[in-house]
C-alpha cells in the first residue's frame, strides 16, 4: 500500500474539490445558445511608438476645434440624461443632407449602428444577411449575434465585387439584408455610385434592406447617400472615428427612410449615447471644414506611400480610396514581426485564407509614414537583394 504525505493528500483533495466546483459551475450557468462558438473581436490595442494598425487618424483635434469642444464640455449638465445634444446633432446632419431629422439615428460609432441594423433584420433562420468577404470582420459576428443566417459573398482575387453575381446571390437567398462596405475595409477598393444604385434597385423587389457602410467615404468623396431619397430600402451608415479623429468618443450615424429609422430605433436602449460624446461630435460636425486639410493630407500620404511601395519588387499594392493601404507580400508575417520588434504596429492578417500574406497599413503623419517605409524597404532589401 502506497503511503501519501498528509499535506500532499490535502492538496489532492482540494484540487479534486476545485475541479468539481468548476464543472458544476459550467453546468449551472445557462449561457445563450451558441455563445461558446461565437467569434470575438480583439479590441485590445498596444500603445506602439508608431501606431498605424487601426485606421485611426493619427492627429488629435485641430486646436481651434479642441478649444470649442472643451468650452462646450465645461457647460455640460452631468446630472442630466442626454436630450438636447442628441437632437442637436441629428438636426445638423439632417440639414447637411437635406433630409428630415427623423431619418437620422446616432449610435456608438458606425459599429453600434450596424449591429442594430443586423439585429433589426435578423432574428430567424429564414432571415439571411448577405455580406462581402473579405470585409469588415464584425459583419459575421453581428449576423450570428442577431440570430440571422450569415451568407458571405466572396470577392474576386483582386478583391473586386461582381455586382451581377452579388445581386443574384441576394435574390436567390431571398435575403432580409444585403451589405456592402464602400470603400471596403480592409481591401480599400470601391464600388461606383452607379453600381450601388444597381444593387439597390435590383433587390428592392424582394423587400431586402440594403446597407452601405461608408465608414471611409470622406477619403473617397463619392457617397451614395442621395440614393436614400430614391430607394426606401437603402440605409447609409457613417462614423466620426476615421476622418474626424473621434475614435475615442465612439459616434456614428445612419441615414434612411423615416419608416426604416423608426423600426431600427426600437433596437436601441434608452439614452444609449452619452452627453460628452454627443456634445463633442456636435462641435466637430459644426466645424468639419477644419478637418478637410487633414483629410487631404491623408489622401496625399496614401498615394505617396503607394507609389513608394510599388517600387519594391515582390510587394503587391492594392488600389485604395481609404486612409490605409493593403499590401500582399510573401514574407508578410516575418515583416510584421520585424515591425513589432521596432515598436511599429500594422495590421497583420496572418494565415487568413482571404488575406493570406497581407498587411494593412494605416496612414500616419508624413514623418511616421517615412519611417514605416524606410523600415519596410530595409527589410525587403535584406531579404530580396541579388
Amino acid at each position: 500500500m502506497i503511503s501519501i504525505d498528509k499535506s500532499l493528500q490535502g492538496k489532492i483533495i482540494c484540487y479534486i474539490i476545485g475541479k468539481i466546483f468548476f464543472i458544476l459551475e459550467e453546468i449551472i450557468l445557462k449561457y445563450r445558445k451558441d455563445l461558446e462558438n461565437m467569434p470575438s473581436y480583439d479590441g485590445v490595442e498596444k500603445d506602439y511608438r508608431i501606431k498605424v494598425n487601426a485606421n485611426e487618424c493619427n492627429l488629435n483635434l485641430p486646436p481651434i476645434v479642441e478649444e470649442r469642444v472643451m468650452s462646450r464640455l465645461s457647460r455640460i449638465a452631468f446630472n442630466r440624461y442626454p436630450n438636447y445634444e442628441y437632437d442637436s446633432l441629428r438636426e445638423q446632419i439632417a440639414e447637411n443632407f437635406s433630409v428630415d431629422k427623423e431619418q437620422i439615428l446616432i449610435g456608438g460609432g458606425s459599429s453600434e449602428i450596424i449591429e442594430k441594423i443586423f439585429y433589426s433584420f435578423g432574428g430567424s433562420r429564414f432571415n439571411k444577411i448577405v455580406y462581402p468577404q473579405p470585409s469588415f470582420s464584425m459583419y459575421k459576428i453581428y449576423a450570428k449575434s442577431a440570430e440571422g443566417v450569415p451568407v458571405q459573398f466572396d470577392l474576386d482575387d483582386d478583391y473586386n465585387l461582381n455586382v451581377d453575381k452579388y445581386i443574384s446571390l441576394v435574390k436567390s437567398k431571398k435575403a432580409s439584408l444585403a451589405v456592402v462596405c464602400n470603400p471596403n475595409n480592409p481591401t480599400g477598393n470601391v464600388l461606383t455610385v452607379e453600381e450601388i444604385e444597381e444593387i439597390a434597385k435590383s433587390i428592392s423587389d424582394i423587400d431586402c434592406a440594403f446597407l452601405v457602410d461608408e465608414a471611409y467615404i470622406e477619403f473617397y468623396g463619392k457617397s451614395s447617400v442621395d440614393l436614400v431619397k430614391k430607394y426606401p430600402n437603402m440605409i447609409v451608415a457613417r462614423t466620426f472615428s476615421k476622418a474626424y479623429g473621434l475614435a475615442g468618443a465612439r459616434v456614428g450615424y445612419m441615414i434612411a427612410n423615416r419608416e426604416v429609422t423608426k423600426m431600427i430605433e426600437k433596437s436601441f436602449m434608452p439614452y444609449h449615447m452619452n452627453t460628452l460624446s454627443l456634445a463633442t461630435a456636435d462641435i466637430v460636425y459644426q466645424m468639419r471644414d477644419e478637418f478637410q486639410s487633414r483629410i487631404d493630407m491623408m489622401i496625399s500620404e496614401r498615394d505617396r506611400m503607394s507609389e513608394q511601395l510599388k517600387n519594391l519588387p515582390q510587394l503587391k499594392i492594392f488600389p485604395s480610396a481609404t486612409n490605409f493601404l493593403l499590401i500582399r507580400y510573401a514574407k508578410a508575417i516575418q515583416l510584421n514581426e520585424w515591425l513589432e520588434s521596432l515598436d511599429i504596429g500594422v495590421r497583420s492578417f496572418g494565415s487568413n485564407p482571404y488575406l493570406e500574406n497581407c498587411l494593412r497599413i494605416s496612414m500616419g503623419t508624413p514623418e511616421e509614414n517615412d519611417e514605416v517605409f524606410k523600415v519596410i524597404k530595409k527589410f525587403h532589401d535584406e531579404h530580396f537583394s541579388n
